[in-house]
């Protein structure tokens, strides 16, 4: 009974964290429905794509993959490349999570993103099986709801202002590497260096999705090895 009881405090107190994740996910989730409806997904695979990848970078990508006509496994195999940090992320998690059965760890393992990751790392003290459940829980559900809000949403707005939405997706991404490069040179040199590489291989006529996927791993291993060597003399 006292371990139910405190499962369930742990659980909630996983539910209290999460909120305020919850509460940043809604107009991300929002704009991803109705984004996934400007390009052309119904609202069933729209909402499947949440409840199957949940992440949101990758699930924006996907959209411009598949905005222009990119095969399946180049999806697969980029968003792969985006979210091998989610690896590292795991693996520093389980130190701190106590020791549970390998399916539950799945589990909440499956909820790790950025924002989960973060308030879980930096919670004080050792970490339960509980408070993950209910930490992740609140931001999953807040993701997969607020996508298929959003797609509905899309319905109510006019053809033309749903037409022009598609450009929105380029325009956020633009958002969100300025912050980014202001920063960093190397952010800045990698996405320059990404989009020449791109360039290149769009005006050699290769393929569109294989090309981002080269373009993407020739600009990390060249900017990390440049810059990786002038940062470690």
């Amino acid at each position: 009974m006292e371990a139910s009881v405190a499962n369930d405090s742990e659980f909630g107190e996983g539910l209290k964290a999460g909120i305020s994740i919850a509460v940043g996910y809604m107009p991300v989730a929002l704009t991803f429905g109705l984004l996934a409806r400007t390009t052309g997904l119904t609202l069933y695979e729209a909402v499947l794509m949440s409840v199957l990848v949940f992440a949101g970078a990758a699930q924006y990508i996907t959209l411009s993959l598949i905005a222009i006509g990119t095969g399946a496994f180049e999806i697969i195999f980029t968003i792969f490349i985006v979210n091998i940090r989610h690896l590292l992320m795991s693996a520093s998690i389980n130190e701190k999570v106590e020791e549970d059965t390998p399916w539950k760890k799945a589990i909440y393992a499956f909820g790790i993103t950025d924002e989960t990751f973060t308030v879980s790392a930096t919670k004080a003290g050792r970490l339960t099986t509980g408070y993950m459940f209910g930490l992740c829980l609140i931001s999953y559900s807040s993701w997969v709801l607020f996508t298929g809000g959003g797609y509905l949403a899309g319905a109510t707005l006019p053809s033309v202002i749903q037409q022009g939405m598609s450009v929105a997706l380029y325009a956020m991404f633009i958002g969100l590497l300025i912050p980014s490069a202001k920063k960093s040179r190397k952010v800045l040199f990698l996405a320059a260096l990404a989009a020449l590489f791109n360039s290149f291989l769009a005006f050699a006529q290769f393929s569109t999705g294989w090309g981002i996927v080269l373009a993407t791993l020739l600009s990390s291993i060249i900017v990390e090895w440049v810059m990786g060597e002038g940062e470690s003399e």
